[in-house]
């Protein structure tokens, strides 16, 4: 049985009992044609291989007679991003979910050759209902695409050249740190409870009070604790691959992440009790301090829902996530009076400036006490003298601006 299309053709090796797809490839260096066989447990497998090999080897011949389908190249860039290290197998995953969102609409699916600026501004402008990060995400990868299919001469013009970023229509989301009262009332929450009623208890401690991303806390092992310093080396994170399995990653989320972080007196021995925990508990080779009896990894998102349904039902809270705790431990550092450059050590940010935005509206809260610093340093320094200050009444005012 033979099934031919305008790729080669598909045949069922009886012998093998294998289903063989044949096709002709162009090979850049020769500038030939050859014919090359591959086999598949399936025919729908070997249709499938058919319908992508002639673009993915760029082959001339299939490009002149059937164009190249927009999300096509888009997951080729990936694939090559992530074979060359540019990108991580989480940031694979995330935005291949992206492009599948696309692809499911009528412009996903059409020859990248085919596509208008008119066509890429009316579906941009139908995602304002998503939030300004996704539409960021769509809008960075047809942007990608386009040049591109420029640099490889399948398209002459790029469309996105007049297209415009639309606004999404929801506000942007603000992760908010807990007030000075909240964090009071579920730190005495958590001190009442022992780790089989409150199992996330110091996973929540460690984030509050050093600032840990949740999944740079649940990568921790016992090996990362230096006691007799007091201080916890933080250079991994949990993180998931191109499957969107959890995995160990070998770094944190930026180079500046690995970071050195002093433990406060009074989480000392809650990470001591975390210690003997992991090495004592079975199955748990990498001494983990925070292993599941039921899996390799904790995950994210049961810290997550776990620390929501405490705000819920005990706070009446519902803005609260993990994230919400490393952000109250920045907030307190800042109105504490530390310098922004420790913050964003602390912090493991990978500039000044990312410490600076993030804080924005706590560092405006706190600039008249520091206006008030600097004004005491004038008096201070004699760089000036109450003496010489001559106040204008508001009746002198007058009079000196009707002269």
């Amino acid at each position: 049985m033979v099934s031919k299309t305008n790729n080669g053709s598909i045949y069922f090796n009886k012998q093998r009992k294998r289903w063989n797809a044949q096709y002709k490839e162009y090979e850049v260096s020769t500038g030939k044609i050859k014919y090359k066989t591959k086999s598949f447990k399936t025919e729908d497998e070997a249709k499938k291989f058919l319908s992508t090999i002639m673009y993915q080897k760029e082959n001339p011949l299939y490009i002149e007679h059937h164009g190249i389908p927009l999300c096509e190249v888009m997951k080729a860039n990936l694939k090559l991003k992530l074979d060359t290290n540019q990108i991580t197998p989480t940031q694979f995953s995330r935005v291949t979910r992206t492009i599948e969102k696309i692809e499911k609409t009528p412009i996903g699916s059409k020859k990248i050759d085919e596509i208008t600026s008119d066509e890429l501004q009316e579906y941009i402008n139908s995602q304002t209902h998503l939030s300004n990060s996704s539409i960021n995400k769509i809008f960075q990868q047809f942007n990608q695409t386009f040049k591109i299919a420029i640099n490889k001469g399948y398209i002459m013009q790029n469309p996105m050249l007049n297209v415009i970023k639309p606004k999404s229509i929801k506000a942007d989301k603000e992760v908010r740190a807990l007030t000075v009262e909240e964090q009071q009332a579920f730190t005495e929450y958590l001190l009442s409870k022992d780790l089989k009623h409150c199992k996330y208890r110091n996973v929540f401690l460690i984030q509050m009070y050093m600032g840990l991303r949740c999944g740079e806390a649940l990568a921790l092992t016992t090996h990362d604790i230096d006691l007799q310093h007091r201080k916890i080396n933080v250079h991994r994170t949990l993180t998931t691959d191109e499957n969107n399995a959890i995995i160990m990653g070998n770094k944190t989320k930026t180079y500046a992440g690995k970071r050195i972080v002093p433990i406060p007196d009074f989480i000392y021995p809650y990470i001591v009790e975390q210690m003997r925990i992991a090495n004592t508990q079975d199955n748990n080779e990498e001494k983990l301090l925070f292993k599941p009896y039921n899996a390799k990894y904790t995950r994210r998102t049961n810290v997550n829902s776990e620390l929501q349904r405490i705000f819920e039902r005990y706070f009446n809270i519902t803005d609260i996530s993990t994230h919400s705790l490393r952000h109250t431990f920045g907030t307190r550092c800042i109105e504490s009076g530390m310098a922004p450059v420790v913050v964003q050590r602390l912090m493991g940010h990978k500039d000044i400036g990312v410490t600076l935005n993030t804080y924005t509206t706590v560092f405006d809260k706190f600039k008249e006490t520091e206006i008030d610093k600097v004004n005491k340093y004038y008096l201070n320094e004699n760089l000036i003298a109450n003496n010489n200050i001559n106040y204008i009444s508001d009746k002198d005012f007058s009079n000196e601006r009707e002269k």
